[in-house]
């Protein structure tokens, strides 16, 4: 960039208009800090039959990041970490973060120590080369308590401890228990963000999911701006399964989804944007991948 004001102002008359295009082009481009990538469990049947075949499809739509949801016996869809990162590699595509249960098996409280198989969890996620180590849910025995929860907690922040080490981040996505659950008359999400080390953990804020917990995306944005800078990206309509609502393509629900995440940017901290998508409406899950990330590039992600 500098060379080139340079040599706009080199050309007299021209180094006005040149500059006056120059910012209209950065105005409109966005950031290079930002990231929008797509949560493989969006097409867990696909990657379940063909892993290479679908990860070239998602690459031909134009995605570059993935987050992924299946790390069995430290095999990635299958592959070694090494295999795996060989073909990310060959296809232009990055593993920015990853969905690993942590579980109470995987902390020793008579050594206060992770065990092995957490700790080859971070290994083989360093491998990757992931930014995020995210667990998608808690075990309910470790919130079946007020004490319990508080004492996972402060399992949370030795493993954001020991993410760090390995230069990533640990993360933790909710669901909808966050929100409908209580423990000393407190939700247990406001538990978890009062007592968590912002600088050790990331919330993954699932802005569709918390809708079957009672709550409401940009609420809780406001209420706790600068803490999501990972966030997945979801839109919800009323269901007729089990639960209240599913997901559907972005800007077709009713979660004023484009509000909540242009307000995630601006307030939330945001620069980390994973798509998620479980329920389809009669199309495939690539069609609606695919759509998903148009509507993205739209909003200017």
């Amino acid at each position: 960039m500098k060379t080139s004001r340079r040599n706009f102002l080199k050309t007299g008359a021209l180094a006005a208009t040149g500059m006056a295009l120059l910012s209209k082009q950065v105005l409109a481009s966005k950031p290079a800090s930002r990231i929008v990538g797509v949560q493989l469990y969006c097409v867990r049947d696909e990657m379940g039959l063909d892993p290479l075949g679908s990860l070239k499809q998602l690459a031909g739509m134009g995605y570059v990041y993935l987050e992924h949801a299946n790390y069995v016996d430290r095999k990635f869809y299958g592959y070694s970490a090494k295999e795996f990162k060989k073909v990310l590699d060959d296809l232009g595509l990055k593993m920015v973060s990853g969905h690993t249960v942590m579980g109470p098996q995987h902390w020793d409280e008579a050594t206060k120590d992770f065990t092995d198989s957490w700790k080859y969890t971070i290994e083989d996620a360093a491998v990757l080369q992931q930014k995020y180590v995210v667990s998608p849910w808690m075990d309910e025995s470790m919130r079946n308590t007020y004490d319990n929860l508080m004492r996972y907690l402060g399992v949370f922040n030795k493993c954001g401890e020991m993410c760090i080490k390995s230069g990533m981040k640990f993360g933790y996505h909710n669901h909808d228990f966050e929100f409908s659950q209580r423990l000393n008359d407190q939700k247990v999400f406001d538990i978890m963000m009062n007592n968590i080390d912002p600088k050790l953990v990331v919330i993954q804020l699932d802005i569709g999911n918390l809708y079957n917990g009672g709550a409401v995306a940009l609420e809780v944005v406001k209420q706790y701006p600068g803490r999501f800078e990972n966030i997945h990206v979801k839109d919800e309509i009323k269901s007729e399964g089990n639960a209240e609502y599913e997901s559907t393509i972005l800007g077709e629900g009713i979660i004023s989804c484009r509000e909540v995440v242009d307000l995630a940017t601006k307030i939330g901290g945001t620069t980390c944007y994973i798509i998620e998508q479980e329920s389809y409406q009669g199309k495939t899950p690539m069609e609606c991948v695919k759509a998903d990330l148009a509507v993205m590039k739209k909003w200017g992600y």
